[in-house]
């Protein structure tokens, strides 16, 4: 039996925003975008994980939340405390001058870690943590 990741979801308070930094900035494309009652989903991905996609979603996708449960997720997420993902690429050190360079937030700069990758973090648009890391050669 074969189990492999299909999809996963971030949490964004601007979709606008959103997009240009997981199109314009990661390089990622932009596969569905959907409204459904009053919300919206945009689906993005990297081109070379074509089966693999990002949902980005409203802090609370529940139509039937109450408005004081999307009020505290919403303060979730602007503290950066929903969800984190973690890319991987063939150059952290080049994706990190590229992330700065368009005015990504530096939470980290690369680094070797001792669990062998050498990585660097950022947060989106909306406050989420996204590390980029690149196994160490051996």
């Amino acid at each position: 039996m074969a189990i492999s990741l299909s999809t996963c979801f971030i949490a964004v308070d601007d979709f606008d925003k959103a997009i240009a930094f997981y199109r314009d900035v990661l390089g990622m494309e932009v596969r569905n975008d959907v409204g459904f009652e009053g919300m919206r989903w945009v689906t993005v991905g990297s081109p070379e994980q074509p089966g693999v996609d990002i949902v980005l979603e409203p802090p609370l996708a529940d139509p039937n939340a109450s408005q004081s449960d999307k009020q505290n997720m919403a303060e979730l997420l602007a503290k950066g405390l929903l969800r984190g993902v973690i890319f991987t690429t063939d150059d952290v050190d080049g994706t990190f001058e590229r992330i700065r360079a368009a005015g990504g937030e530096v939470l980290q700069e690369p680094m070797d870690q001792p669990y062998g990758v050498r990585d660097c973090a950022f947060r989106d648009p909306s406050g989420n943590m996204l590390r980029f890391n690149q196994p160490r050669k051996r």
